[in-house]
């Protein structure tokens, strides 16, 4: 079985190409779609990295980093992918413990490459 990584993102046409990317990687992935599904999964599994947009319905990217780390404290990874790149929300995703963060159009190739780097640190 591969690492398994948290894909949340409502973007159905963008999380499509990712998650078919990850598993042609090797990758074990699950998708939701909106804040409530990631804290229902999280309140049973651990996946090795989570890959999330900032706005998302329900429970923002933001408040699921606070969340993993303040609520449920744990030290997985997490790549923050929004188009809402404006600093603002950089630097609270940094404050809060995001590992890295990619500004929309997001290159399925560039996602492979981070979210391998941090899976192996």
């Amino acid at each position: 079985m591969g690492k398994r990584v948290l894909l949340a993102d409502d973007d159905q046409l963008l999380a499509s190409l990712l998650n078919f990317r990850l598993k042609k990687s090797g990758y074990d992935v699950h998708h939701s779609s909106n804040g409530k599904e990631v804290k229902e999964y999280l309140k049973t599994e651990r996946p090795d990295i989570i890959v999330s947009d900032i706005m998302m319905p329900y429970f923002s990217g933001i408040e699921l980093i606070d969340f993993v780390r303040n609520e449920l404290k744990l030290n997985t990874p997490i790549i923050i992918i929004s188009s809402a790149g404006n600093e603002q929300n950089v630097l609270s995703a940094f404050e809060l413990g995001a590992n890295d963060f990619i500004t929309k159009p997001v290159s399925p190739t560039e996602l492979l490459v981070r979210v391998g780097r941090e899976i192996n640190k």
